[in-house]
């Protein structure tokens, strides 16, 4: 099984000589990748091993016309953090290279990479839905709740918390939690 160690998504028009040019610098062979999410977008891939001896997949899918996903996989092990920075780097440059609109990036490492809605989020879409989860008192706890990794940068936390906070949720969650959430951000 494949499982995302790093996750691009961009979107523009490419033409065939670009599309060349883009599988020709991530050495990727276009076919279809047969296994993993998102196998059926594929449309180029290249396993490999990193320096560890690690497996992994470089793969490149397609979503409509102008929807585009570069993502790195592992096999249950996962890649060694050198690695994923590297390839983090070689996937936002491709996609500068080509003139694409960056979407997002998971895991984020800054707030350029961090998907995020223009308006008030519909509850549905909310990692709460319309109810607070009661397990979640401190913001320890919380950003695994919002997708992010204990470790995740400051101003990627700072991004998903005030998107949380504007959830219908928010109101219900325990009165401690809104505190230490309201004195996280003014410790900018």
């Amino acid at each position: 099984m494949l499982w995302p160690a790093l996750r691009v998504l961009a979107y523009g028009h490419m033409e065939n000589d670009q599309l060349t040019w883009l599988l020709d610098n991530l050495s990727l062979t276009k076919n279809i990748r047969a296994e993993g999410p998102g196998a059926a977008q594929s449309i180029a891939h290249r396993p490999f091993a990193d320096e560890e001896g690690t497996p992994l997949v470089l793969d490149l899918a397609q979503t409509g016309d102008s929807g585009w996903v570069f993502t790195l996989f592992h096999t249950g092990q996962q890649p060694a953090a050198a690695t994923i920075e590297e390839y983090r780097a070689r996937f936002r440059e491709a996609v500068r290279q080509r003139e694409l609109t960056l979407v997002q990036v998971e895991p984020p490492a800054s707030a350029d990479e961090v998907l995020t809605t223009p308006t008030v989020p519909d509850d549905a879409d909310s990692p709460f839905g319309a109810h607070w989860n009661p397990a979640v008192e401190e913001l320890g706890r919380l950003w695994m709740h919002l997708g992010l990794d204990k470790n995740a940068p400051r101003e990627v936390k700072e991004l998903k918390l005030r998107e949380a906070m504007l959830t219908s949720a928010w109101s219900q969650a325990p009165e401690s939690l809104r505190h230490e959430a309201e004195e996280f951000l003014r410790s900018v």
